[in-house]
């Protein structure tokens, strides 16, 4: 496998990305495409390519300079286990060191391993944080 990350926003699939996230992502079931073209929109956005063919994409929600939000991060199911999850999560924390943000969340079911290796965990002060969650 020949991997590489970028950031470049045209080459990414959003077809491919919406069958991803509405078909096979826990998180995003029946997410609609004009949800998920938005969401690309606003974000920065990583796709993970092998021989130029998308294989991987992550999205991270930020202003740049102080917080940042990982989600949607999706690696095709003929991809897994070949190190793509791991490029795409070292992407993301190279990206945000170099942007001088302070501060990283995300929300994961299985993947706190591949979460952790670069440095994320429970939160340890969660009598801080606050949640509103808002209805489709």
């Amino acid at each position: 496998m020949t991997l590489e990350v970028s950031t470049d926003p045209a080459r990414l699939d959003v077809g491919l990305i919406h069958r991803w996230l509405s078909e096979d992502a826990y998180w995003a079931l029946g997410r609609s495409r004009e949800v998920v073209e938005r969401a690309i929109e606003g974000s920065l956005s990583f796709g993970a390519y092998d021989d130029g063919r998308q294989v991987g994409y992550a999205r991270v929600v930020t202003d740049r300079a102080t917080f940042a939000w990982v989600c949607d991060v999706y690696v095709d199911r003929a991809a897994r286990g070949h190190g793509v999850g791991k490029a795409l999560v070292a992407a993301i924390d190279a990206t945000l060191r170099g942007l001088g943000v302070r501060r990283a969340m995300l929300a994961t079911e299985d993947a706190h391993a591949l979460y952790a290796a670069v440095g994320f965990a429970p939160l340890p002060d969660q009598h801080r944080w606050l949640l509103r969650t808002y209805e489709p």
